[in-house]
């Protein structure tokens, strides 16, 4: 094989800003070749825009027989991400999905068990994992640096969305439609670099989620979560999107200093002794470590996004490129949104690896009640309109 043919599920806003780079050629050894979407107002825009360049389908049982493509980039609502992989996978293909894996680890553990089972390239679209920023904030942890990890801090509150936003859509911020608020629509990023970045993940989560604090929204608009990990470092994680102005600053603590990331740019306080060692050795009362201001050069600004994770994507396929960002990853941030919303929902902590079939029943609960009805369907009926 030398090129990667890709298929797109999903005509919506998503599925749109992915075929641009295609359209382009900035993909490297792949090429957009085929789409489909139940949405007839959407085929119709794509006819109208795209003319024959892609072979176009109505129905998922058409666009996988086809075999007009080699994988599959699934950019459809939330809900259907992993029903659509395990289709994908069961077919043959290739399977690249956009964010969030899902909107429960039950339904994405099914997912990536089907993954396991395959021969095939599996990937997440956590496009943020290509920004230098982070990629530098992750060497210097686990090359040491840093040191032992201490505290995390990430207050996230720049995702101001008005109420017009929400009303746009009946879908949008509802238990049945989108499966969450804050945390699954805007967030999902984040929480992926809040573990990547420090290589591990929380033993335990207490939360305090509100639903509808700042909006006429059923799902979560604030969210205070407090954890801890394995090796006594604790954490907080804070989001909104009913704040103006917002902040996003993300700070790590280590035995040999700090790490603070905010306004674009990375600043590492550096301690000249690593405090473990200057305690065992200071008898001077008060006193503290050596520390140098340190404002790390980082080549490149936000990283190569979306088509960054395509053509690495693209790399692993045809020449065996380790990936950045594999789809068996994506679990771990919903691990850590679903086990917020748990927290708050049985007022408790919740310990990690989470209780899988209570969050799903809990979150059945709230979709019985939500204000949009999700209409089931077999796979050739689903809807694949990918509005994110």
């Amino acid at each position: 094989m030398d090129k990667v043919r890709f298929g797109i599920v999903g005509i919506g806003n998503m599925g749109k800003g992915h075929e641009g780079y295609f359209a382009k050629n900035e993909i490297k050894g792949g090429e957009l070749t085929a789409m489909v979407d139940t949405d007839p107002s959407k085929l119709d825009w794509a006819r109208c825009h795209y003319g024959d360049r892609y072979q176009l389908f109505d129905n998922l049982d058409a666009f996988f027989a086809s075999k007009a493509f080699d994988a599959v980039l699934i950019c459809t609502p939330h809900y259907d991400h992993p029903t659509v992989a395990v289709a994908a996978f069961k077919h043959g293909y290739h399977v690249l999905v956009e964010k969030p894996a899902g909107v429960y680890t039950k339904q994405v553990r099914e997912m990536n068990e089907a993954a396991a089972k395959s021969d095939k390239a599996f990937g997440i679209m956590y496009n943020q994992r290509t920004n230098p920023l982070y990629q530098k904030l992750r060497d210097l942890i686990t090359s040491g640096e840093l040191g032992e990890v201490r505290r995390t801090n990430w207050i996230i509150t720049n995702w101001y969305r008005s109420q017009s936003y929400y009303d746009s859509g009946g879908w949008r911020a509802t238990w049945a439609g989108e499966g969450g608020g804050v945390l699954i629509n805007q967030d999902p990023h984040q929480l992926d670099l809040w573990q990547w970045t420090v290589d591990m993940m929380p033993m335990r989560v207490r939360a305090f989620c509100h639903f509808g604090k700042y909006r006429n929204i059923e799902v979560e608009d604030d969210v205070t979560a407090y954890v801890e990990y394995e090796n006594g470092a604790t954490g907080l994680f804070v989001t909104t999107t009913g704040e103006a102005p917002g902040t996003n600053r993300y700070e790590v603590t280590g035995d040999r200093g700090k790490i603070v990331i905010e306004d674009g740019k990375m600043t590492f306080w550096r301690l000249v002794v690593p405090e473990p060692e200057f305690n065992a050795k200071f008898k001077g009362g008060f006193g503290s470590p050596e520390c140098w201001k340190c404002e790390i050069p980082v080549k490149g600004s936000d990283g190569t996004q979306h088509k960054g994770i395509t053509q690495n994507f693209v790399d692993h396929i045809l020449k065996g490129t380790k990936l950045l960002a594999p789809g068996e990853e994506g679990i771990k941030g919903l691990t850590l949104s679903n086990a917020m919303h748990l927290s708050t929902w049985t007022d408790n902590w919740v310990d990690l690896p989470i209780n899988e079939d209570l969050y799903y029943e809990k979150l059945q609960e709230r979709i019985k009640f939500s204000s949009f009805k999700k209409v089931t369907s077999e796979l050739k009926h689903m809807d694949v309109s990918g509005t994110h």
